[in-house]
């Protein structure tokens, strides 16, 4: 049964194998791991679906209108919660993309460098590149790398010029806005993407938390900081009291969630994640956000973050902690949708600590 479904999916789905070829290759197969008898079933059945190969082509093409979870193979109750929220013309667009390989973006770290010399290292090295800007990222920060060697073969990447990061999360380190001298703590932290660009915006200078309750996942920020340049980060696996009596500036909640909004970087995921795991993240993520807002400075900011398409682990976490917080305020919120913005998906939320944290 594995044989014939590796055949048909060379058939129908990859396109630079020739059909015979991926036929011959399965019956060789089937031989060589001791199918011998079955081998000619194989190829009666694989040489059948070539004899039919446009009508069973058109079928697969109708299946992704009329049974899009079927046609596009992510899971039914993702595929309908999608399409009460989006429509079908934009579902079909989210489950098209998620079974599009990723591309590969860099950020550039000025920690270490500017975007000139980087862009000229990598002609050198045989990187092949493009430009990406969007309104949140500006221009010359990201990049898409579009050919390269093994990223550990590129001396511009051990030396820590840039670092690999999807643009959609540069925005809410661009809604926190830190500057240098100023306390931050990023509670969430691993694997470090974000904090890194909080202290690449804060010129290395100021007070930098880097916290995640994961002691293991801590080693990623660590090597990320020693590899990019980063000076100012604390890098902690606990929350001692000399941090949780502090008060900061700013403070980023980059939640775990469902994470559908990167469903294409996470192939497995579709099948793993269930309903009930959406309802148990928002419980997650409102703890966190109350939490953090324990040690926010009153005037402080606030940034709340997930990769998810979910609203109830979005806009409605924050909802119902701006109901029991009087003392925040909502400034802006904003979700990228794939579909629309051609990054992975992603909600922030921009939140004022407008007085004292109410009792």
């Amino acid at each position: 049964m594995n044989l014939l479904r590796l055949g048909l999916y060379q058939i129908f789905w990859l396109d630079r194998i020739p059909p015979h070829a991926a036929v011959n290759e399965m019956v060789e197969l089937a031989k060589l791991s001791g199918y011998v008898s079955q081998a000619g079933l194989i190829n009666a059945i694989l040489r059948g679906y070539l004899r039919e190969f446009e009508a069973v082509k058109k079928i697969l093409a109708d299946m992704k209108l009329s049974q899009p979870a079927l046609g596009w193979s992510q899971p039914d109750w993702l595929v309908e919660r999608w399409r009460k929220t989006y429509g079908d013309e934009k579902t079909r667009a989210l489950l098209e993309w998620n079974n599009t390989p990723a591309k590969t973006y860099a950020r550039v770290n000025t920690l270490k460098t500017d975007a000139g010399k980087l862009v000229e290292r990598w002609r050198e090295e045989n990187v092949e590149y493009d430009f990406i800007t969007r309104d949140w990222t500006g221009e010359n920060l990201a990049f898409e790398l579009k050919s390269h060697p093994p990223l550990n073969a590129l001396g511009s990447f051990r030396d820590g010029w840039f670092y690999i990061q999807d643009p959609s999360t540069l925005l809410a380190v661009r809604a926190l806005d830190p500057h240098p001298g100023e306390t931050i703590l990023d509670l969430c932290a691993a694997p470090g993407g974000k904090a890194m660009f909080i202290a690449q915006q804060m010129d290395n200078h100021g007070r930098l938390v880097a916290h995640d309750a994961f002691a293991d996942r801590l080693k990623l920020i660590q090597e990320n900081s020693k590899r990019l340049g980063v000076t100012c980060a604390e890098i902690v696996s606990k929350l001692e009291p000399e941090i949780s009596n502090s008060k900061f500036d700013r403070v980023l909640v980059d939640a775990p969630c469902s994470n559908t909004g990167v469903l294409r970087r996470r192939v497995d995921l579709r099948w793993l994640i269930q309903p009930h795991e959406i309802e148990r993240s928002c419980t997650t993520q409102l703890v966190l956000l109350k939490q953090a807002a324990t040690v926010l400075k009153p005037g402080g900011i606030l940034v709340y973050s997930t990769c998810s398409l979910e609203p109830e682990e979005n806009s409605e976490v924050v909802k119902q902690f701006l109901s029991e917080h009087a003392g925040f305020k909502l400034e802006s919120e904003r979700q990228l949708l794939p579909f629309a913005d051609h990054v992975d998906g992603a909600y922030v939320a921009r939140l004022v600590h407008t007085s004292p944290l109410d009792e």
